[in-house]
């Protein structure tokens, strides 16, 4: 069968692959989804799944780098919307929060491939590391441009605000979790209105 490119150049099998993996690996698990299931739910080829993937690590560092890439994606969103500094913090609380209602209801899938991968020097260690990183500096930049005292140490306070509201969002469900997370990212922003 042969596999047709899409305008991105990545071909269909391997979308599907990514796409039926990602959804199995946050739904049950990493370790507990095989790849000869990953396999028959994105009804493609052993030999095509490993000429896209040499193995199911390389697997899990690709959903990791969607979900990366989704993050990032929404923060140039909220970036080019033209707000104010202060107001782009707002849009971005409000963003993580909206994140979490409507694509991360069972926990961060960050938090989740780490506690799956203990080996810190790992592929998917580092790729959770280099996200972590990424999004605790953004979050320092939009803070700093919004003139926020210690911006570093307010990031650092948000990053810990979503972990803990991904987690709870999961054991408490959103409804009950968003409206304390979002008073306690305002109010750790320190931009309240």
């Amino acid at each position: 069968m042969a596999s047709r490119s899409t305008s991105t150049g990545t071909s269909e099998a391997r979308e599907r692959l990514l796409r039926t993996a990602s959804e199995l690996f946050y739904r049950e698990g990493i370790h507990s989804v095989g790849v000869d299931r990953i396999i028959g739910e994105a009804g493609v080829t052993r030999a095509t799944f490993y000429r896209h993937f040499p193995g199911k690590e390389d697997l899990v560092e690709a959903y990791l780098g969607v979900e990366d890439a989704n993050i990032r994606g929404a923060f140039a969103a909220a970036e080019a919307s033209g707000a104010e500094p202060k107001q782009l913090v707002g849009l971005v609380i409000e963003g993580l929060a909206d994140d979490v209602a409507r694509h991360h209801t069972r926990g961060c899938p960050f938090i989740n491939a780490a506690a799956e991968y203990p080996d810190a020097d790992s592929g998917v260690r580092r790729a959770v590391a280099e996200h972590r990183e990424w999004f605790r500096s953004e979050l320092e930049s939009v803070l700093t441009a919004a003139e926020v005292e210690d911006a570093a140490g307010a990031a650092a306070q948000l990053v810990l605000l979503r972990d803990a509201a991904m987690v709870g969002g999961y054991l408490d469900g959103w409804e009950r979790v968003r409206p304390a997370f979002t008073e306690a990212a305002v109010r750790a922003a320190g931009v309240r209105g």
